[in-house]
């Protein structure tokens, strides 16, 4: 065993050993043990078996500590800001648009965002209009160029299939689907139901979110107290600040508590306009005490329940402005007293897009990234030139006019949404999801509904609706419609065709002339009923064309029963105050057309109360409450 040990001992200790061995050998040559030495006798040599004396092993030396570098406390989002040079953070303040269409590498389009991902470093974009699929497998593609992860917005007040709805192949007319659109933001206050607000938000949050969309622009907040509003108009829950707001916090709910960022819009309030943003510059002129318990109240409940951002409106409110006609997007006093320091918002503000006309008619695209920045927004929407608004804001950095400070605040801000959103980890969205959860069932049921409850009823002379559906009955249905849309009337006359096999369908576009008038109404004799559909919105008119008030009236005066239905906006009675029966259906959804022919069919309760007034015929809550038809009703 000693023998064991030495063998196994290190280099050190076995030279140790053999010294002491060689010391004790010396000592005891001439000693014999036990008895008196004898008379010296010739040495002969031995070979003698070498002793090994086991010593203990060393005690080891301790390993030094490893030098660990202090552990960095830092969150994501401040460690990211730390490496970012002055113009990297710039980037990071601009959302350009961009469409959510097929773009193979080398295309124009990819070119073009390849440019704002590489050069320009920009911090995210605003989707367009696209296929759940294809925005997804887009945005993915440009996640993976990206250095730091995209924030992503998109236009989706009725709906991600606002933006991802509607695509049709030609030429044979095939409705490719996509994800669900509801009605109108106006429809769910003629609903009147929270739950259906809050279930709107949650839908439009889990599919946004499911195609790589991070925050819906949406919910509009703005009080249509104006019947001459020419851009917000159906895309309000109407004009009763209580019951904007009411809705409102439903909507906002649904969508932040399912993984999205609310934005309330249009900052401090569009409603009560005549002019179009997108054309000119709105100035309105009330008081602050006005703003602060009309306008801006829907803002503030929002802002006390914690929405996580707010877009600006190109508008001008001189009660607010020191006096001035100054934008509100480019006003420090509109933005950051009122909006950061009195209203006490801490989230993201968004500009409008900075390409519409109330602001690019007065400033270059750099020079309104700067005054838009200078006056407390984070994020520049669609500039006219990315590259111009880069250079613009960088340069007034450096010649002193902006403090890189002032930057600062607005990349930490959003550094830190980017993280709470959990895109370090993970930016991509997996593509095999999505048929799972865009466009489902369970999601088209809460459109379906949303639409029934909110059918309107403002006019039923001589109880013609519900109708009694004479399979043999002669109906004719006219569409006004838009010269593009195409998909006005397709659902509604699909499900009157069920009931009606007679049924005429006929589409009057905006630029038909007086002969197609004339054509359509000599097909109007004879009939046995005539349904007007009118799929008019928010697009830049608030009045009936004057042929189309002229037919109505044609039509009324031949004394064949006839109905007007409005899919969109509800002020086009005026037009035509004598019509027999008037019908809100807020716009024209898949889902609100189906509704309303299931209405004039007695299919369901009509209970829908109209959330505007129209002056001078009709108050805030008018409707008529029309009961389902008793299927025992005998035909009319």
């Amino acid at each position: 065993m000693a023998r064991r040990m030495f063998l196994h001992a290190g280099p050190a200790a076995r030279r140790t050993a053999v010294v002491a061995l060689g010391a004790i050998f010396a000592a005891c040559g001439s000693v014999t043990w036990g008895r008196q030495a004898a008379s010296p006798e010739p040495v002969v040599e031995a070979q003698v078996e070498p002793v090994v004396v086991a010593l203990p092993d060393p005690e080891p030396m301790p390993a030094p500590e490893p030098v660990r570098p202090p552990p960095d406390a830092r969150t994501w989002a401040e460690r990211t800001f730390d490496e970012l040079t002055l113009r990297e953070k710039v980037g990071q303040l601009i959302m350009p648009w961009v469409l959510g269409d097929y773009a193979p590498e080398g295309s124009a389009s990819h070119e073009r965002m390849s440019e704002y991902v590489f050069n320009q470093g920009i911090g995210g974009v605003i989707m367009s209009v696209g296929t759940p699929l294809e925005v997804a497998a887009k945005l993915n593609d440009l996640q993976g160029h990206a250095k730091i992860p995209l924030l992503v917005g998109a236009d989706l007040e009725t709906g991600a299939g606002f933006r991802m709805r509607g695509a049709v192949y030609m030429p044979g007319s095939i409705d490719l689907g996509g994800a669900t659109t509801f009605p109108s933001l106006m429809a769910v206050g003629a609903a009147g139901d929270e739950r259906l607000a809050y279930e709107m938000g949650r839908v439009t949050a889990l599919e946004a979110r499911a195609v790589g969309i991070h925050i819906p622009f949406a919910p509009v907040l703005d009080v249509n107290n104006n019947p001459e509003n020419p851009i917000i108009n159906v895309r309000s829950f109407g004009e009763s600040p209580t019951d904007v707001s009411r809705m409102g916090l439903a909507f906002i709910r649904g969508v932040q508590e399912n993984g999205a960022i609310a934005t309330g819009k249009h900052f401090p309030g569009h409603g009560d306009t005549d002019i179009d943003s997108h054309m000119a510059l709105p100035v309105i002129l009330h008081d602050r005490a006005r703003m602060d318990s009309v306008e801006l109240r829907p803002f503030q409940d929002a802002i006390d329940a914690g929405i996580g951002a707010i877009m600006t409106a190109h508008i001008s409110v001189p009660s607010m402005n020191g006096g001035t006609r100054e934008p509100s997007t480019l006003s420090a006093m509109v933005l950051t007293t009122v909006l950061r320091e009195e209203m006490g918002f801490d989230g993201l503000i968004f500009t409008d897009a900075m390409d519409m006309s109330a602001i690019a008619r007065q400033h270059s695209a750099g020079e309104a990234a700067v005054r838009a920045v200078e006056a407390g927004a984070d994020v520049i929407l669609m500039p006219p030139d990315v590259a111009l608004a880069v250079e613009g804001i960088v340069e007034a950095v450096h010649s002193g006019r902006l403090s890189e400070a002032r930057i600062d605040v607005s990349v930490r801000r959003i550094l830190e949404t980017k993280a709470s959103l959990g895109l370090p980890a993970q930016r991509f969205v997996p593509l095999d999801r999505i048929g799972s959860v865009v466009g489902i069932p369970e999601n088209i049921a809460v459109a379906n509904e949303i639409a029934e409850r909110s059918i309107t009823l403002l006019k039923n002379d001589r109880n013609l609706l519900p109708l009694r559906g004479t399979r043999s009955a002669s109906v004719l249905s006219v569409s006004f419609r838009g010269e593009s849309n195409l998909l006005a009337g397709r659902y509604f006359n699909r499900v009157l065709r069920e009931t009606y096999p007679r049924l005429t369908s006929v589409d009057v576009d905006s630029n038909a002339d007086e002969e197609t008038y004339a054509s359509v109404l000599r097909r109007v004799r004879g009939q046995d009923l005539v349904v007007v559909s009118t799929y008019s919105s928010y697009a830049g008119a608030v009045d009936a064309l004057d042929e189309l008030a002229e037919f109505v009236e044609q039509v009324r005066r031949t004394g064949v029963p006839h109905v007007v239905i409005s899919f969109g906006n509800p002020y086009l009675i005026s037009s035509f105050p004598e019509t027999q029966a008037y019908m809100l259906a807020w716009n024209g959804s898949e889902a609100s057309q189906r509704a309303a022919a299931g209405a004039l069919l007695g299919g369901f309760d009509i209970v829908g109360h109209v959330p505007t007034s129209i002056p001078p015929l009709f108050e805030l809550g008018d409707g008529l409450q029309v009961p389902m038809k008793a299927l025992a009703a005998v035909d009319r």
